[in-house]
Formats: structure tokens, C-alpha cells, sequence
């Protein structure tokens, strides 16, 4: 299934960082930077996960919590600067799942996030699709037990295809998703990445739409 996760925080550079961490493991991220708007979007899609700020223009992050605890049960992460008692104890009687401290290491973040989604059953340890076996947790692939040996990127594009294994991903997902807004325009790099995949897998296993994007042809198991 692909992980739809939404974080607001209203600092952009913040944000951003957290956005290319997530990405890079495959999920959809949206982000905000406004607690109002961010209701919107709660009422409107369904998230795997909310990583919120507690000081935000319009709504704060505890308002927002109240208000998402009577649509979802999913995980919820606050992210926040407050490491005062009081409102981690008030994020918690609202139903906060988890409560980090900025400044925080992105690496302990992200082990936060999948605990939570792994908590929830949203990360499975291990993705199969046939002979192919995806480990999310050590960033590996196999086919049929061996070693794909595969590159960051190319790992970075086989988990994005298996999240969204029932859709097309796009060229411009790709380019966006993977290398960053600054590529955008140079698909030459999403063809030559995706050669030396497929190059490491059977040749029909990765389905091409021309012209459009790619799909992950195998049913998960």
C-alpha cells in the first residue's frame, strides 16, 4: 500500500529536510506550514501518519490533534521546540503517539516514524512481489535469494515502485521524488537509473507506460 504521511511545520527549511528523508524511503509526503489548512487536508485524504508542530500559524498542533482523533486513529508524531512538561503531557492526553525535541538527528526520527508504522502494520519488514524481496529496514533487494546489489537510487526507485505497486509512478514523480525539484526537466537520468534496474531484475518485471511513468508488474504477496 502506499504511506501517505503529512507534516506541519512551519519552518520551511525544517520541513523540506524532513520531506527529502521521508521520500527517500518510499512514502508520499505531503507538507504545510499552517494549522488551518491543515485541517483541510486531514478531512480531505487519508494519512498513515501526522508529524505536527505544536506552534503553528492558525490552529496549533494540539488543536489540530483533537480535531484528528475524531477522524483517525493513525499514528501521530509530534515534532516540536516545547520540551516543557506541560505540553508533552498535554500532547500525550490527546492521543500523541510519540513526542520528539528539536533539535533532533534525522536518523532517530526516521527510526521513529517506521516504529510507528510498524506499530500500526502500515511497514512490513520484508515486501515480496514474486521471486522479489524487498528488506525496507537495511535499504536491500533480492530476486530469488541473491543479492541485487543495487545502488541508493536504484534502491530509492524499486521501494517507490513497490509502495505504489498499483499505479504508475511518473517520470516527474520520479525526478521530483527521488533526485529533487533541481532535476526536473532531465529525464535522461530516470532512464539511465531505470536500465541499470531492470539490467538486475527480469526484464518484464518492471512494466513501462510510454510516454507516462513505470509500474512494479508483480502482485505483492
Amino acid at each position: 500500500m502506499e504511506i501517505k504521511i503529512l507534516v506541519v511545520e512551519d519552518d520551511g527549511n525544517l520541513s523540506d529536510i524532513v520531506r527529502k528523508y521521508l521520500v527517500k524511503e518510499g512514502y508520499s509526503v505531503d507538507v504545510l506550514s499552517c494549522g488551518d489548512i491543515a485541517l483541510e487536508y486531514i478531512y480531505e485524504n487519508n494519512y498513515q501518519l501526522l508529524i505536527l508542530d505544536i506552534m503553528l500559524p492558525g490552529s496549533n498542533g494540539h488543536e489540530i490533534l483533537k480535531e484528528y482523533r475524531k477522524l483517525s486513529d493513525s499514528p501521530v508524531l509530534m515534532m516540536t521546540a516545547l520540551d516543557d512538561e506541560e505540553n508533552e503531557i498535554r500532547a500525550f492526553a490527546n492521543e500523541a503517539d510519540d513526542y520528539i525535541v528539536k533539535p533532533f538527528s534525522m536518523q532517530v526520527m526516521m527510526e521513529r516514524v517506521k516504529a510507528l508504522l510498524r506499530r500500526c502494520g502500515y511497514l512490513k519488514k520484508t515486501l515480496c512481489f514474486g521471486d522479489l524481496a524487498i528488506y525496507p529496514e537495511s535499504r536491500k533487494a533480492e530476486y530469488t535469494g541473491i543479492d541485487l546489489s543495487l545502488t541508493p537510487k536504484e534502491y530509492e526507485i524499486l521501494i517507490l515502485l513497490a509502495m505504489n505497486h498499483s499505479k504508475v509512478v511518473t517520470h516527474e514523480a520520479l525526478l521530483t521524488r527521488i533526485w529533487g525539484y533541481d532535476f526536473v526537466g532531465n529525464e535522461g537520468i530516470v532512464h539511465a537509473t531505470m536500465k541499470r534496474l531492470r539490467d538486475k531484475l527480469p526484464i518484464n518485471l518492471i512494466k513501462t507506460l510510454k510516454g507516462v511513468g513505470y509500474s512494479l508488474g508483480a502482485a505483492p504477496k
